[in-house]
């Protein structure tokens, strides 16, 4: 009985083998290659053992196979395969020159013309009480920083900026918020901002082609941003006007910086270089540009930051809504 059991199994592998042998045995260049190595007249074909290992081995090569084909044609199926099944499309975007444009974080008609020409001496003399804790804080803020970069500029940069982004984006979000509870408007400003704060999430993007942060860095701008994120919401919502009075101070600092910054560079204390091709696309800048370009139209964006902040805190101050005053969208 054992004997006709062998007999039977054996002979319904060879059926099944017969079934399959269109899609195991394929006569293509890259199974052969494979078979080579151990090839089917190799094995005896006579027992269930050696069809078994047969079906095995194959298979194993199937797979392998059908991984290459998959990792090969992945690049070019996934994006149309995305973009067909939820009907978005990725723009193809060029420049002026026709030229493709490479940058996915800002478009082409993101990019303007700096105003370099603004007052950068500008300040708010500290008259109110609000205006003085404000004050106070920054300065407080201050000197740790400037001991711990001192003439470290660019190193001070990337960690500025990774903090100045923050006002813009926690004061828009909660104008957007109070929008939606009391139904209301909110005269531009979620969106003047929300501007803000991408522009200068732009200028970290610029300092991140020129410089990458140590790790002891990166701890650094995880414990300030993670820090100032919350002090910032809880003091924005306690009063308005004081966080865009400390916003508005920070600014003033941050002019002070940039100007630092670009008197070593024309002193020749640091070496002056190449402007990111990043920097020339985004303010608009000539080919030739240098980092003296990019930290002069940084700068002035600066305080444009500068101004709005404190136009926001005047107008709270004097005991208005921030909507009754159209917002001065697109002023940097």
């Amino acid at each position: 009985m054992n004997r006709n059991h062998a007999v039977a199994a054996t002979k319904m592998s060879q059926l099944l083998l017969m079934q399959l042998r269109p899609r195991l045995f394929s006569t293509t260049s890259h199974f052969a290659s494979r078979s080579s190595i151990m090839g089917p007249s190799k094995i005896p074909m006579d027992t269930t053992i050696g069809t078994a290992r047969v079906l095995a081995m194959h298979a194993r090569n199937w797979s392998a196979h059908a991984s290459d084909l998959g990792t090969n044609k992945k690049e070019d199926n996934d994006q149309k395969a995305v973009s067909s099944y939820w009907g978005i499309a990725p723009p193809s975007l060029t420049k002026a020159d026709g030229s493709a444009w490479k940058w996915n974080c800002f478009r082409p008609w993101e990019a303007y013309e700096a105003d370099t020409s603004i007052d950068m001496k500008k300040h708010h003399k500290p008259v109110t009480w609000n205006d003085k804790i404000a004050f106070g804080i920054v300065q407080a803020l201050k000197y740790p920083t400037h001991f711990y970069f001192q003439k470290k500029h660019i190193h001070h940069a990337v960690l500025l900026e990774t903090v100045a982004a923050v006002p813009g984006m926690v004061g828009g979000m909660l104008l957007h918020a109070k929008s939606l509870r009391r139904f209301e408007q909110s005269g531009g400003w979620i969106k003047a901002l929300l501007e803000e704060a991408e522009n200068e999430r732009m200028h970290l993007m610029t300092f991140i082609d020129v410089y990458r942060p140590k790790w002891h860095e990166r701890a650094l701008v995880f414990a300030v941003q993670g820090v100032f994120f919350n002090a910032y919401f809880l003091a924005y919502l306690a009063s308005p006007k004081l966080a865009h009075r400390i916003t508005g101070y920070l600014e003033e600092e941050a002019v002070n910086s940039y100007t630092e910054f670009l008197n070593d560079l024309e002193k020749g204390v640091m070496e002056d270089m190449p402007a990111p091709a990043i920097a020339i696309d985004y303010w608009c800048l000539p080919q030739n540009s240098t980092m003296k370009d990019v930290v002069r139209v940084i700068r002035a964006d600066e305080a444009h930051h500068r101004d709005l902040n404190h136009y926001a805190s005047d107008i709270q101050c004097g005991g208005h809504e921030l909507k009754e005053y159209p917002a001065p969208i697109g002023y940097h």
